[in-house]
Order: structure tokens, then C-alpha cells, then sequence
């Protein structure tokens, strides 16, 4: 009964987004159990975690779906398994006894194909009978002093490139794609005397380095794959969450790195666990969406009604949303933000991807009074990787 059952709704799903011009199983079959009635809305939502799909690539190409309730195991390439959110994505996949194929230029537990996403034709042995892909690999912000700009254009760009062109060749499913929220560049750092930035997708890049120019190009190129080769890919702008000291001179100086962290939960910072969630999220509804970029940072408590205020005291705008935060503050001798330039807003990814972050300020309060860890088990588990082999005596590493 439980088969037939999914396959009357998927049947029905079908025939509800044919209609749309697009057959999404995926979506398809979970919208119509609750369509009627909510009744069986949870089975199917059971089923979702336990399906692969896979929408074509190509116009006409024939759509594949694997059904194996109760068994299933989809086939995953990750690159920049090696790094925080690489190994962190293994980690679930693994738990959720997934296939994961591992790839990244260093060698760790995590990784089973050692090499570089710039060499094309190491991507394509990777890619043979890959489902999914995410792609994490990427040269970050503290290699902008220690590498060179083609670096960075032959691992962002040229990288980016290999995977998208090897991933339509293999038929794969779904393509996640890991950016950050520093393409915006310059559009975080409002005037003087203006309220500070309220940062969504439809905020348009300025990037400001080398750094910021590659992830935008990336995403483009993600873009044109999904325009002219129907490739589903999603871009998922993440803010920080990287365990390591700030880069700034002053900002350590002046705030102790968990006081500085915690407070970044108001505006800038999310936690990995989190992120996993968004990048799971993101393929399983890359099919149904196409394309799409989503920022994937902490819930803000703050309003656009809070941005003007938000430039000149701080401190009262998050008694105001976060109530009982000080008294716990003052227990460990942390100090707040007396100003934020720009605020993060993750309302796209949660309406349209149904991401629930649970990290957000809030809970870090409530994690602290509780005497909890206020990192994630995951975080915990993952530690500090640092993004050089070499130590640096200013800092956790040069900044250009």
C-alpha cells in the first residue's frame, strides 16, 4: 500500500507540474500529499529524504528517478573535501550512507581522489557516475596574498568550468556550488552617515579583489550551464563560518574571539551544521528551481526599520530584538558591536529552499546561559584546518 500510494502522487504531482512546464518528482509528489489533506504529508516527506532525482540536462533527454525506499544511496562528488564544509558535507553523506567520492588536492580522510579540479581530465574520472555534485573547492580570502591572481582564476574560474562541462557530459542531477557573501564587495561598506547595508540577493556585486571576481565568475558560468545545457545548479552565498581568528589587526585587539564571533550571529556569521543543511536542501530542489543564488548566513533579528540606528548604537537595537542577552554578556566581560555596516539576509533560503538555521544569536545566548558548547557537535568534530601549511606571526595569515 505505502508504494501505490506514491505512486498515485507522484502520478498526480506529475500532471500538476507538467502543467508548469517542468516534471519535478521531487516536489511534485510531497506538494500533492498535502494538497490533499496533508494526508500522507509526512510519509512522503520520509520518502523525499530516501529519493535521488534526476532531471535531464539536455531537452529530450530521458528523466531518470531511483527509488529504493528504505535503501537508498545516491552517488556524490565533493570537491574541497579536505577543507571545513568538504569534509563536513562527507561527514553527513557518509551518516546518511550515501556514496561520496571525495576530491581535493590534499590527501585526508575524507578524500579518495587526490588531485587538482583545474585538470580536466582528473575531473572527468571523478565525475563517472556521479548523481550529484557539490562543489566546495575553491582558493579563499587568505590565499589572496599567498597566491597569484591566475591561481585564482585557474581554481575558481577554470575549476568551476571543468566540473560544469564533465558534469553535463555525465548526466549528473543536480550541481550545488559553494560562494560566498564576499562577491558583494564594496556594496557591504555603506557611506558615512548612511544606515548600514541591508544585504539580499538582489543587492548587485562589487567585488573588490581577486577573491571576490572568481566566485562571481564562477557563479556566472553556473548560470550559463543552467541557461544553455539545463543543468540544475544552485548557488549558495555562504557567510563565515570558519573556526580561525579574524584577519583584522584591531578586531582581535579589541574583542576576544568567541565574544567576536557571537556577535557576528547577529549579522555575518552562521554556523556549519547550518550550512550542511542549506547545501542538502539545495539539491534536492535544484531539479524544481533551475537556478537560483541563495545567501546562507544566520537569522538576523534586525529590521530595515533597525539600519540607521544600527550605525550609531548598536547595543540598543539588540536589546531591543534580543532581550536578556546583556546580563550574559557582562558574566564574561564581552562586549557588543558599537556599530554594524552591514547585515546579512537569508529570507530567500528560507522560504523557497524550507532551510530552518537553528544557530542563530538567540541561541547562542541560550547555549551560553545553558553552559553548552556554543558550536555545533560538527563544528566541534571538524575543528581548525587554517588555510596554510606555514605559520604567520601577525595574524592567522597575511592579509594584502
Amino acid at each position: 500500500m505505502p508504494v501505490l500510494r506514491f505512486v498515485f502522487y507522484a502520478l498526480i504531482g506529475w500532471v500538476v507540474k507538467k502543467a508548469a512546464g517542468r516534471v519535478v518528482f521531487g516536489r511534485g509528489y510531497a506538494d500533492t500529499g498535502r494538497l490533499f489533506g496533508g494526508r500522507g504529508s509526512k510519509w512522503f516527506e520520509t520518502m523525499t529524504a530516501q529519493l535521488d532525482f534526476r532531471l535531464g540536462a539536455a531537452k529530450g533527454r530521458m528523466i531518470r528517478i531511483a527509488l529504493a525506499p528504505g535503501k537508498t544511496s545516491m552517488r556524490v562528488l565533493v570537491t574541497g573535501s579536505a577543507g571545513h564544509l568538504g569534509e563536513a558535507l562527507v561527514r553527513t553523506l557518509r551518516d546518511l550512507k550515501h556514496e561520496v567520492v571525495g576530491l581535493d588536492i590534499l590527501a585526508s580522510p575524507f578524500t579518495t581522489q587526490v588531485g587538482s579540479i583545474s585538470d580536466r581530465t582528473f575531473v572527468r574520472r571523478c565525475m563517472k557516475g556521479m548523481q550529484n555534485v557539490f562543489h566546495a573547492a575553491t582558493l579563499h580570502k587568505p590565499h589572496v596574498a599567498t597566491h597569484s591572481r591566475q591561481a585564482f582564476v585557474d581554481t575558481n574560474v577554470t575549476g568551476t568550468l571543468n566540473l560544469l562541462e564533465e558534469a553535463v557530459a555525465a548526466g549528473v542531477g543536480a550541481f550545488v556550488y559553494t560562494s560566498t557573501t564576499s562577491v558583494f564587495g564594496g556594496a557591504l561598506i555603506p557611506p558615512a552617515g548612511a544606515p548600514a547595508a541591508w544585504i539580499t540577493e538582489d543587492v548587485t556585486p562589487i567585488p573588490k579583489n581577486i577573491y571576490g571576481v572568481t566566485k562571481a565568475a564562477a557563479e556566472d558560468l553556473c548560470q550559463l550551464f543552467h541557461r544553455n545545457q539545463r543543468l540544475p545548479c544552485i548557488v549558495l552565498r555562504t557567510s563565515r563560518f570558519f573556526p580561525e581568528e579574524d584577519d583584522n589587526e584591531e578586531v582581535r585587539a579589541a574583542y576576544s574571539d568567541d565574544n567576536l564571533k557571537a556577535n557576528e550571529y547577529l549579522c555575518r556569521r552562521v554556523e556549519i551544521e547550518d550550512v550542511v543543511s542549506a547545501h542538502l536542501l539545495a539539491l534536492r530542489r535544484a531539479p524544481a528551481i533551475g537556478f537560483r543564488k541563495y545567501i546562507v548566513s544566520a537569522t538576523t533579528p534586525f529590521l530595515p526599520d533597525d539600519l540607521a540606528a544600527l550605525r550609531l548604537d548598536v547595543p540598543r537595537v539588540v536589546r531591543q530584538r534580543v532581550p536578556g542577552y546583556e546580563s550574559e554578556y557582562q558574566r564574561r566581560g564581552w562586549k557588543m558591536f558599537s556599530f554594524v555596516d552591514r547585515v546579512y539576509v537569508n529570507e530567500r533560503a528560507r522560504r523557497e529552499l524550507g532551510w530552518k538555521p537553528r544557530y542563530d544569536f538567540a541561541h547562542i545566548i541560550d547555549r551560553m546561559k545553558s553552559g553548552e558548547n556554543v558550536r555545533s557537535s560538527l563544528a566541534q568534530t571538524i575543528g581548525s584546518k587554517g588555510y596554510h601549511p606555514a605559520t604567520f606571526s601577525h595574524g592567522p595569515y597575511p592579509v594584502a
